[in-house]
C-alpha cells in the first residue's frame, strides 16, 4: 500500500472515530496536505490536492505562472525554463508539475498530521457547543471514567469527547461512586478552559431534582405542570412548588404519581432524601403557609415592605415547623423568597393575643424562646464560655448553626462541638420521630388539603 493510499485508510478511520462526513474529511485532508505542501516549499506555493477516497489516490500539482523575470521562484518559473518542458509555452501560461506524495518528506507528512489534528480538534470544541450549549439544566447520564481530589470525571453517552466533571461541591455526600458506574446528574453549566469547553454537572444543584422530576411526570414535559421553585438542602430535604395550567389538573398529584410512584422513583434517585411537594401561590401569606408543610399553620402575616412572614403554630407543631436543625423553616422560606419568623400560639397571645404582630416588640429578654444561654441546662459552662466568646450569648443565636459553623467557633474542639450539635438537634425534633412521622401521614395534607406528597 502506497504512502497516500495509508494516509487515507487512517484519515477514513479517524473520520468515524470522531462522527466526521465524508466532506469534512476531505476539506481536512486537503488543509493539511496544503500545509505540508507550504512547509516543503513556502508559504506563497499554489497546489491543486486532487483526491479519490474510493480509489485510494491522492495528487499534490504546483502550479506555476510562465514570466519573463522571475520574482518568486516558489510561484513563478522563467519562460527559458518552462520551454525545457515544452516549448510551446508562452509568457502568462500556467506550469503544472505533479508531485508524488511521497516527496513531500515526513517533516511535511508531520506538519499535515498537526493540521489535521489541530482541526479535529476545533470541530469536535464547537460540535460540544452546538450540542449542549442550549442543554444547560437537562439531565445528562454517562460512565464514571476517572475519581480524582474527590471530583467526578464523566464520559459523557454519545458523546465521548466531551470533558465532563461532577465538581464535590457538587454532588451529594450521602453517595459514593467507583470508577466504571453509570451516573446521571443536571448540565449545570458550560465552561470554557484553555483546552476547550468543559460540562460542569451536578447531582447536588435543585435543579437536578427538576429534572428528575421532568423526566418521570409527563405533565411537565408537555407543559401543563411547571416546577415554579425548588429549595434544597442536599441530602437532606427538598421542597419544589408547582403550578398547573390546566383547571382539571391537579399540580401537586401529578408529580406523586398513582400511590406515590412518580414522587418515589426521584426519592431513589436521590438516595432517599426527602420530597415536599407543594402547591404555588402568587399570595405570599398563602404561599407560606403552604412551604412551611408538612406542619399545620394557624395564622400568618406579611409585612411587604421587609419581606418579612411571620407564621403561628399550635404548640404541637412548632418542632415540625422548625425541622431538625431548623431545616424546615429554612427551606419554607428559600422557597417563597421571602424571611419567616415562626412563633407558637401561646407565645403569640403572650405578646399581645389578637394584637399585629408587627407592633413593637418587647424586650429580648421578654421572648420565651430567647433564653440565655446559661439559662440552659445540658450545656457545659465551658463551651458556654466559649460560645459567649464569640459573641454569641441566647439559644436564638445558636439555633440555626449546623456542624461546620460550630467547629469554626475559635477554641471550639471536635468532642465539644459534637456535644452542642447534639444538643441543638434534640432540642429542634420531636421526642420521637416515628411518631412525627406517623402524625405526618395520619394527616395525609399539604395546605389546604392537597394529598401529602412528602416521600419518607
Amino acid at each position: 500500500m502506497t504512502g497516500s493510499a495509508q494516509l487515507l485508510a487512517a484519515l477514513q478511520e479517524l473520520a468515524n472515530m470522531k462522527q466526521l462526513d465524508r466532506s469534512e474529511l476531505l476539506d481536512l485532508l486537503r488543509d493539511g496536505i496544503h500545509a505540508a505542501v507550504a512547509r516543503r516549499y513556502g508559504a506563497t506555493v499554489r497546489a491543486e490536492i486532487d483526491i479519490d477516497d474510493l480509489k485510494g489516490t491522492l495528487t499534490v500539482t504546483i502550479l506555476k505562472s510562465v514570466v519573463e523575470d522571475v520574482e518568486d521562484p516558489v510561484s513563478q518559473i522563467s519562460l527559458e525554463d518552462a520551454r525545457f518542458e515544452d516549448p510551446e509555452f508562452e509568457i502568462g501560461d500556467v506550469l503544472e508539475e505533479e508531485v508524488p506524495f511521497e516527496a513531500l518528506g515526513r517533516l511535511a507528512v508531520q506538519a499535515a498530521k498537526q493540521r489535521i489534528v489541530q482541526r479535529v480538534r476545533e470541530g469536535e470544541r464547537s460540535r460540544i457547543r452546538d450540542e449542549f450549549g442550549e442543554k444547560v439544566g437537562e439531565l445528562v447520564s454517562g460512565e464514571i471514567q476517572q475519581i480524582e481530589r474527590g471530583r467526578l470525571v464523566v464520559m459523557v453517552n454519545r458523546f465521548r469527547e466531551a470533558e465532563a466533571i461532577i465538581p464535590y461541591r457538587e454532588q451529594n455526600p450521602r453517595e459514593r461512586f467507583h470508577q466504571g458506574d453509570t451516573i446521571r446528574a443536571v448540565l449545570k453549566r458550560l465552561e470554557e478552559t484553555p483546552k476547550g469547553p468543559r460540562l460542569i454537572l451536578s447531582r447536588g444543584d435543585p435543579a437536578f431534582v427538576k429534572a428528575l422530576f421532568q423526566l418521570e411526570v409527563p405533565e411537565i414535559q408537555q407543559g401543563i405542570v411547571e416546577i415554579r421553585e425548588a429549595a434544597r438542602e442536599v441530602g437532606g430535604r427538598t421542597k419544589i412548588a408547582v403550578i398547573s395550567r390546566d383547571d382539571g389538573v391537579d399540580p401537586v398529584g401529578a408529580c406523586v404519581g398513582l400511590k406515590g410512584s412518580r414522587v418515589q422513583a426521584v426519592v431513589n434517585e436521590l438516595g432517599g432524601e426527602r420530597i415536599d411537594i407543594v402547591p404555588w401561590s402568587p399570595d405570599p401569606e398563602r404561599f407560606a403557609k403552604l412551604a412551611l408543610a408538612p406542619a399545620r399553620v394557624s395564622r400568618v402575616f406579611c409585612e411587604p415592605d421587609a419581606q418579612t412572614i411571620q407564621a403561628v403554630v399550635d404548640e404541637d407543631q412548632l418542632s415540625l415547623a422548625i425541622g431538625r436543625n431548623g431545616q424546615n423553616v429554612r427551606l419554607a422560606s428559600e422557597l417563597t423568597g421571602w424571611k419567616i419568623d415562626l412563633y407558637s400560639s401561646r407565645e403569640w397571645l403572650e405578646r399581645g393575643g389578637e394584637a399585629p404582630l408587627f407592633a413593637p416588640l418587647p424586650p429580648d429578654e421578654e421572648f420565651v424562646v430567647d433564653v440565655m444561654l446559661d439559662e440552659l441546662k445540658g450545656i457545659p459552662s465551658e463551651v458556654i464560655a466559649i460560645l459567649e466568646g464569640a459573641g454569641l450569648k441566647t439559644l436564638r443565636d445558636i439555633l440555626d448553626l449546623e456542624l461546620d459553623d460550630v467547629l469554626k467557633i475559635e477554641g471550639m474542639d471536635k468532642e465539644n462541638a459534637e456535644l452542642l450539635f447534639g444538643f441543638l438537634s434534640e432540642l429542634t425534633e420531636d421526642t420521637d420521630d416515628s411518631d412525627e412521622e406517623g402524625d405526618s401521614q395520619e394527616e395525609g395534607e399539604v395546605g389546604d388539603g392537597a394529598p401529602s406528597p412528602e416521600a419518607e
